[in-house]
């Protein structure tokens, strides 16, 4: 009988360790793909114009991630099956949008971007170990409304940021006055093109698992 348990065990376990590594396959040839396209200047735009190269390599990523969640139960259950502390934890990361402002202080980025993207991202950076203590003492936050709000908020904050950086793109630019560019060129697209879309996905992830639990509640 234990052998049987444990073989149907390997079984479950094995689609979930080859979806693992798909992920992370294309996690990486998803890295490269922008490291290649920014060195040859694909994202790239015309000044005074919305820098619409850059918004297709955030948009495209998050349509390939939907299309995959709708059209695979193995992996939309593999993300379900993530622990959300780790996901949650990966948001820490934001709190780096400090350098925005840093940025903005050397006169490389604009202002109006660089304040609403890097106090956005902080804050939702500085909330996220706060998320996880709360996750580790009480699994069952995944379902509060505080939780859906906080990664609401982190989502809110990327259209803000998209919203503040086409105003800024498309703004007359000066030799007095920084522009959008540095954003479209490396090293700094990987923000735009990897990982905005990325942490979006983590948010989608999360808030997903949320539903999934307040619906288990709920039985």
């Amino acid at each position: 009988m234990s052998n049987s348990v444990s073989s149907a065990s390997s079984f479950q376990a094995a689609p979930a360790a080859r979806i693992g590594q798909a992920v992370m396959a294309a996690l990486a040839l998803w890295l490269v793909a922008v490291a290649v396209l920014g060195a040859g200047g694909a994202f790239v735009g015309a000044p005074g114009k919305p820098p619409l190269p850059v918004f297709a390599g955030a948009v495209v990523p998050v349509l390939l991630f939907a299309a995959a969640w709708r059209t695979s139960q193995l992996f939309r259950g593999f993300l379900l099956a993530l622990d959300t502390r780790l996901l949650v934890a990966i948001q820490a990361w934001r709190y780096a949008g400090f350098g925005f402002i840093a940025l903005y202080a050397y006169h490389v980025l604009p202002g109006l971007f660089a304040w609403a993207a890097g106090v956005g991202d902080m804050a939702i950076g500085v909330a996220a170990p706060l998320w996880i203590v709360r996750l580790s003492k009480d699994p069952d936050a995944v379902a509060s409304s505080g939780f859906r709000l906080w990664n609401a908020l982190g989502i809110l904050d990327f259209v803000i940021a998209f919203t503040t950086a086409t105003v800024s793109s498309m703004t007359l630019v000066t030799d007095s006055l920084p522009s959008m560019a540095p954003m479209t060129q490396l090293p700094l697209v990987f923000i735009p093109a990897f990982m905005v879309p990325l942490f979006l996905m983590l948010h989608i992830v999360v808030l997903m698992q949320s539903k999934q639990a307040r619906v288990a509640a709920l039985r």
